[in-house]
């Protein structure tokens, strides 16, 4: 009998076997979902620059705020084209090696901006390279991580990544700004720089691929899931399947609201709301700290916009989130003054919680209509995310240079977002009995 009871105690240390005992441990799916967390935070300190650098190196070059509203929207466009090329390169090499690239790629751009002296090179190391890094940084990142380590909870755990970003923007945000008032544009790349590098030893040590890899299912699975062998011929798979989903009409729907979220965001509001604030008045670190209150309540909202998800119709959520986003544009040339005032910080309070809450749907509806390939598709999806926000933040610079002021284009952004609404609600839903499309093979 005690051979017995060894033998049973032996086949119940090896991980993924039927007789394991239940244990009331933490799974590993959420320290992983814990690591890309934090990498997301300390990566997202270029996220908070454009917004603060306009005004600097107008005055100091002599720069159009249209040339570097250029090399924002190159950053933009960049950060949404190489996010599925990265999701496959993840299936390819692992996610901790493309993510640890991609940081020192992001921490090389923001370091050598101290020594230009022409736009071209800002268009080279903040718009090539940082958007390159950045890129791959992408929610398509958090999009694999959910999808191979949890099973369950997937909408929760989406929101949660999504709102990393927002974190690390209201982190940096405020002390760029202090920086950049205080002392001078150039400490504070350094500075994001070294936000960058910092986090590549966590992701190293820490960011597993699969579950497979530590022997355990993934969070809510039945049964163990081997992990996949690499696909090779990534580009070649990434357009693939963009091919394959791009013959369907939910792909173009997803993709069209998309583009209006990241113009009336990243492109918007992230690049020319401390500009346009400073225009009537405000001072720069006021303005910024108001950004960095939207970061506050981005977490709330794009982690409630996931458990809404788990539990509601996606395009219904996605349709009132555009229609309320769009209805707030349309105030907010009304707000801007001298001073906060408390219909500033509802308009504040309110836009943070529909900042990203549309990612927590789209994914789903990614997920519901393209199967496996879901994490290359959000890329291409979140593609058309940043190709809306460069337009705008260029075109945003630009009208400001004509116009005198950014009017125009918060009532156009509004309209847009109405546009979103309508366009959402014409997603069909996939039939129960359907399966998804068969997946790219490379």
């Amino acid at each position: 009998m005690t051979q017995t009871t060894d033998a049973d105690a032996a086949a119940a240390a090896v991980p993924g076997t039927e007789d394991a005992p239940p244990r009331r441990r933490v799974h590993r799916a959420w320290f992983v979902a814990a690591v890309t967390f934090v990498t997301i935070v300390g990566a997202a300190a270029f996220r908070s620059v454009p917004g603060i650098l306009i005004d600097p190196l107008h005055q100091e070059f002599g720069w159009s705020r249209g040339t570097i509203g250029a090399a924002v929207s190159v950053n933009l466009a960049l950060y949404g084209l190489t996010a599925p090329f990265a999701a496959a390169l993840m299936d390819r090499f692992g996610i901790r090696r493309v993510v640890a690239v991609a940081l020192t790629v992001i921490a090389l751009g923001s370091g050598l901006t101290v020594w230009m002296q022409s736009a071209w090179q800002l268009l080279l190391c903040w718009g090539l390279l940082v958007g390159l890094g950045s890129g791959s940084m992408a929610l398509a990142f958090a999009a694999t991580v959910t999808n191979r380590w949890f099973t369950t909870r997937r909408g929760l755990v989406s929101g949660v990544l999504t709102a990393a970003s927002a974190s690390g923007q209201l982190i940096f945000l405020p002390l760029l700004s202090w920086i950049v008032e205080h002392h001078d544009w150039r400490p504070a790349a350094v500075t994001v720089a070294l936000a960058a590098l910092a986090v590549v030893p966590f992701v190293w040590l820490l960011l597993h691929d699969h579950p497979a890899d530590l022997g355990q299912k993934p969070y809510g699975a039945e049964e163990f899931v081997p992990k996949p062998v690499p696909v090779t011929g990534a580009a070649r798979r990434t357009l693939a399947v963009l091919f394959s989903a791009a013959r369907t009409g939910p792909f173009w729907l997803l993709a069209g609201t998309f583009a209006i979220c990241g113009a009336s965001t990243n492109g918007l509001v992230q690049t020319h709301f401390v500009p346009a604030a400073h225009d009537h008045g405000m001072p720069v670190t006021a303005a910024a700290s108001l950004l960095a209150v939207i970061g506050v309540f981005d977490v709330v909202g794009t982690i409630a916009s996931g458990w809404f998800t788990d539990r509601f119709e996606a395009r219904r959520l996605l349709a009132v989130y555009y229609a309320l986003r769009g209805v707030s544009l349309l105030f907010l040339p009304m707000l801007l003054a001298p001073a906060v005032h408390p219909p500033m910080i509802f308009f504040i309070v309110f836009y943070g919680l529909d900042w990203v809450a549309t990612v927590p749907p789209t994914l789903a509806l990614c997920r519901e209509r393209f199967g496996d390939d879901s994490a290359i598709v959000f890329g291409w999806v979140l593609a058309s995310h940043q190709v809306g926000a460069a337009l705008v933040a260029f075109l945003g610079g630009v009208a400001r240079d004509a116009f005198g002021s950014y009017d125009v284009v918060w009532y156009a952004s509004g309209a847009l977002c109405a546009a979103a609404a309508l366009m959402a609600l014409v997603i069909r839903r996939r039939p129960a009995d359907a399966g998804g499309p068969a997946p790219v093979l490379p």
